[in-house]
């Protein structure tokens, strides 16, 4: 032993005697001889060996060695480093020696880019690995997540996991655009061999010294990486892919911060998908067990439930750190993918789903797009709700689930609340004196004023027909109130103000008539809504007359009908009318007495006597939702063979009185003349752009009607291979001979 310990002592010393020219006659020899001590099985002359070739790896040669090979010390050292020898103090020595070895290897080829074996996929297979493996002993030990603290050099050198680590950074930190992947890959099958997605806190830790040790510019390298992983392994258990998607998370937090290169777009599209898949998981089990409620299965829901939400945590938390410039395209993309039913689009495919897997992913994509637009702050409103945005975004707003409707006007207040006046407003109620909420807001600008001419119709029909869902609760209400509250903030000029009185007086209406046979709760939560946004809209324009207005009906229903106001009608127990058509003119909030209050103060109040009437869309029927439109029927008989008893019934007995009725016209003369009264009213004093909406609803119902006619009347031309008639069941064809056929005087010559 003594002789082999002086003999490589004095190697050492003529190695470090050589110059870089007469060096290389002389490493043939000194390495063949650190291989032998390497190879001996006792543990010192090992560690003599490694310490040996960490000084030559440290010499620096003038010109490369390219016969010169370190596939058996790759071998060797990793070997070492997974040492399991009886004493532990004789374990720890060897893996030391091991990863000293690994890093004077690295050291020692890295640098030389002519000479790249060592990121060839077979030596990165032992190097990585053999350093994890170290890595995670101290992880085990005591659970550290995310980047170390610096070590002391005392720590350094006595610490299999400090220098594992060490040598790990360092290794990644000399990675190129060529080699990266061959670094990265050997990390994915460590995890999944030693099972460390679940749980997966040395996964995270691995990936964050991954992020920050490699240039910012490959990190999309990484991220590319995670996701082809994230694809290989979708048909694991959903504690696995849920552990592969917060390792995504924590890529991305760093990656966000800098350039990720092409990858933005293709992140979210394999996270749409794997949402798809999971809810697809989902509902599977829940089919297969139908009938049978075992703990297994909701187990198996519970951890889908976990994929999905760390898959939404993800696309958010990734697309709120991006710039404003490519949010905004995240969130056309992410509003793209949404399923809406009859809708053409480039959705996600959920027709095998059915409507209850459709819904899941309707609310989870609007969840992912809610955490998008968070803090989201553009400096015009058409910015923020582009049309192509903006149409299919209040589609979801009218479907029969109140969760969606909630989504749509969550993500709204984040779009339009410029100001963060959000938190202000949180919660219906009366507000005694709006000024104590410090309400930040600018002057309106053009494009502002140009939105609402041309969308603000748009988002009061959808305000107006949310108020008339049956299955509004509390929180819908409450969204409703800010949504109106945030219009007036943000986007109210005199005539937006005008506008949304109407709205409200319209609301109103809707609870009062009850058209839509409504249950009481709602149309007594209608009528708190109304009262909250007018009392906050009278203290924003402060007009007093109008005030007085709205404060005198507040404290008029507080004593009589308390069941009007958001702080009463929104308790757990409260006693609601058994109608609302015998309350008196003092309980509600009057168009007349609103536009003489405002008239005094300068506003163009003509426009208060139009009652609001919202415009009729295609969206309704894609929404799956009744239409205004389905409440119109025209009947056309065109057919002959109709029941004569029908149009029997439909005849008017004539009768002396009916007589009397035809002769006496004047009161027939005095409803024209008020018909025509209001029509050239309507026309002076509403809007453009109702006018036109309505012009156009009638149009379109028109036009439907008459393709129906023209679709049954309209028959093709005889032809001479005839044409097919059905009697008593049985198909016949007539032919018509060609000089019978009588054709247009321009196709004859």
């Amino acid at each position: 032993m003594w002789y082999v310990l002086i003999a490589m002592e004095a190697l050492d010393q003529l190695l470090m005697a050589c110059h870089s020219q007469s060096i290389k006659p002389f490493v043939e020899s000194f390495l063949h001889m650190v291989a032998k001590l390497l190879e001996s099985g006792e543990p010192k002359l090992q560690v003599l060996g490694t310490n040996s070739f960490v000084k030559f790896a440290n010499i620096e040669e003038d010109t490369p060695s390219y016969h010169r090979r370190y596939d058996f010390f790759v071998s060797r050292f990793s070997a070492m480093c997974h040492s399991c020898d009886h004493d532990p103090e004789t374990q720890t020595e060897i893996r030391i020696a091991g990863i000293r070895g690994i890093q004077g290897v690295v050291r020692k080829t890295v640098n030389d880019e002519l000479r790249a074996t060592i990121w060839e996929p077979q030596h990165m297979d032992k190097i990585v690995p053999s350093l994890l493996f170290n890595m995670q002993k101290i992880d085990d030990i005591d659970s550290r997540v995310g980047p170390p603290s610096s070590p002391t050099g005392g720590e350094k050198e006595e610490n299999p996991a400090v220098l594992a680590e060490n040598c790990f950074r360092e290794l990644l930190g000399r990675a190129t655009y060529g080699n990266m992947n061959n670094a990265v890959r050997p990390v994915f099958a460590h995890l999944d061999h030693h099972r460390l997605w679940d749980p997966n806190e040395f996964a995270v830790s691995c990936f964050k010294i991954i992020m920050y040790s490699i240039q910012a510019q490959y990190s999309h390298h990484v991220i590319q990486e995670i996701l082809g992983h994230l694809d290989v392994r979708k048909r694991d258990s959903p504690r696995v892919r849920a552990g592969i998607i917060q390792v995504l998370l924590e890529a991305v937090a760093i990656a966000a911060k800098g350039s990720i290169g092409p990858t933005v777009l293709e992140v979210f599209n394999t996270l749409l998908k794997h949402l798809r898949i999971s809810v697809d998981f989902e509902l599977g089990d829940r089919r297969s067990s139908a009938g049978s409620a075992t703990f297994s299965t909701s187990s198996k829901e519970s951890d889908e439930r976990i994929v999905q939400n760390a898959i939404i945590q993800t696309i958010g938390f990734f697309g709120s750190n991006l710039p404003d410039y490519q949010r905004s395209e995240i969130m056309m993309f992410i509003m793209g993918k949404v399923p809406v039913f009859g809708a053409a689009s480039q959705s996600l495919d959920t027709s095998h789903l059915g409507d209850l897997g459709t819904r899941r992913i309707q609310i989870m994509l609007l969840r992912s797009l809610l955490m998008v637009t968070s803090g989201y702050k553009a400096t015009t409103i058409t910015n923020a709700l582009p049309p192509p945005f903006l149409d299919p975004l209040l589609s979801p707003s009218l479907m029969e689930d109140s969760e969606l409707r909630q989504l749509v006007l969550e993500i709204l207040h984040n779009l339009i609340d410029r100001h963060d006046n959000r938190a202000k407003l949180r919660g219906i109620r009366i507000i005694p004196d709006v000024s104590d909420l410090k309400i930040k807001r600018d002057k309106i600008s053009r494009q502002d004023v140009s939105f609402m001419k041309k969308h603000g119709q748009q988002l009061y029909r959808h305000i107006y027909l949310g108020c008339k869902e049956e299955d509004n609760v509390q929180k819908n209400f409450e969204l409703l109130f800010t949504s109106l509250a945030l219009t007036t903030i943000e986007l109210a000029n005199e005539e937006v103000v005008i506008d949304l009185i109407r709205l409200a007086i319209a609301l109103q209406d809707i609870a009062i008539i009850n058209e839509d046979n409504l249950p009481m709760f709602n149309r007594c939560g209608v009528m708190a809504l109304v009262a909250a946004y007018l009392n906050f809209l009278s203290q924003m324009i402060a007009v007093p007359a109008f005030c007085q207005h709205v404060t005198k009906v507040i404290e008029t229903r507080s004593v009589e009908a308390s069941y009007f106001l958001p702080e009463t009608i929104f308790k757990d127990k409260c006693n609601l009318p058994k109608s609302l058509e015998k309350h008196e003119k003092d309980l509600f909030f009057l168009t007349n007495k609103i536009a003489e209050s405002l008239g005094g103060s300068g506003y163009s109040v003509e426009r208060l006597s139009v009652p609001y009437v919202p415009q009729v869309t295609d969206e309704d029927r894609l929404s799956r939702r009744k239409s205004i439109v389905d409440t119109v029927s025209i009947q056309v008989d065109i057919l002959p063979g109709n029941n004569t008893e029908d149009k029997i019934d439909n005849t008017e007995e004539i009768t002396f009185e009916a007589l009397k009725k035809a002769i006496d016209n004047n009161g027939l003369e005095e409803q024209e003349k008020e018909k025509r009264r209001l029509v050239i009213e309507k026309f002076q004093k509403a809007p453009f752009e109702e006018i036109a909406a309505q012009c156009e609803t009638k149009a379109n119902l028109l036009h439907d009607r008459l393709a129906q006619i023209l679709e049954l009347t309209i028959r093709p031309p005889p032809s001479p291979s005839g044409t097919m008639t059905i009697t008593a069941g049985h198909a016949h064809y007539q032919s018509v001979p060609v000089y019978e056929m009588k054709f247009p005087d321009l196709c004859v010559y």
